[in-house]
């Protein structure tokens, strides 16, 4: 039985794998429409999420299998003081597959060691956020044609941010990557993330300007600065309008590339951008629907 908790869970070659199926998904939608035909997957929500959830609850509606779950703590028996350990155990009896997101790092992982069904990583904390990352490396396969051999720079909230920490860990095993890391000072990307990038001997660089940022770039990652990761509202209000990526900015970029957002968005992208066919994160959103799908069949070993 696998799990994820991790985008480094799967090797290269099963990602290829995976992304192939959910290749094949999204032009052969018909052909997977009864794959989950009596199965149930439990979305466990500990933490507020309306993309993650919803998109979970598409992939497996769309295989035809069924949903149960809870959508914040309130609403489970968290609430009353149950563990996490104990509420997967119980999980396990109901359902055949979870997605579990908490504000914890680590809860999914012990999850995963007290259950009997495959758990799925949703998101804890400021840690990981797997499946945004499969959605991500697919989206980028996808439009770009491959996984490797270009400049993508992450903007925004680097420190706390765990779509782009997971970003970076999982397009490390690429060839011909080179990052560009634009924040304010306080939101500077962890230096345990640095170390590694300095070990593999892969390029990058911390900058502050976006413009100057922009003609370099082929792909571009925008983060909104996350209110619920801050300690005091202060900081966070001083710093959640300093990147507002508009036309004016998009007009420095290439004409190929890229703009990823994991979404939601407060007002770091102007929605005078959405327009721009460069604009690429409501896509981002359809293809992880189908990445979800790819993985729901493929922990569940019926592909």
């Amino acid at each position: 039985m696998r799990h994820l908790m991790n985008p480094l869970d799967f090797t290269t070659q099963e990602l290829d794998r995976l992304f192939d199926l959910a290749g094949d998904i999204e032009h052969n939608m018909a052909k997977y429409a009864h794959a989950c035909d009596g199965k149930i997957l439990a979305t466990c929500f500990y933490e507020p999420s309306t993309r993650t959830r919803l998109s979970f609850e598409s992939a497996m509606t769309r295989l035809g299998g069924r949903v149960i779950g809870f959508s914040d703590a309130g609403s489970s028996s968290a609430s009353k003081g149950e563990s996490v350990s104990d509420t997967i155990r119980v999980v396990s009896c109901y359902a055949d597959i979870c997605a579990m997101r908490h504000p914890k790092e680590g809860a999914p992982m012990v999850a995963m060691e007290h259950s009997r069904i495959p758990v799925i990583n949703a998101g804890d904390g400021g840690h990981q956020h797997p499946t945004q990352t499969l959605t991500d490396l697919l989206t980028i396969r996808s439009l770009k044609g491959s996984l490797g051999g270009f400049t993508i720079g992450l903007c925004g909230d680097l420190k706390f941010g765990r779509t782009a920490h997971s970003l970076i860990h999982a397009l490390m095993r690429y060839e011909d990557i080179r990052f560009l890391f634009i924040s304010p000072e306080e939101l500077r990307v962890p230096d345990y993330i640095t170390e590694i990038l300095k070990d593999k001997k892969i390029p990058y660089e911390e900058i502050t300007s976006l413009e100057d940022a922009m003609p370099r770039l082929d792909l571009l990652y925008m983060t909104r600065v996350q209110k619920e990761r801050f300690f005091n509202e202060e900081d966070y209000i001083r710093l959640k309008d300093f990147y507002i990526l508009d036309t004016s900015k998009m007009e420095l970029a290439r004409p190929d590339m890229l703009v990823l957002h994991p979404l939601p968005r407060v007002n770091e992208i102007s929605v005078e951008v959405d327009s721009d066919p460069r604009a690429a994160y409501f896509r981002q959103a359809q293809y992880g629907v189908y990445v979800r799908m790819a993985l729901i069949l493929t922990l569940l070993e019926l592909v």
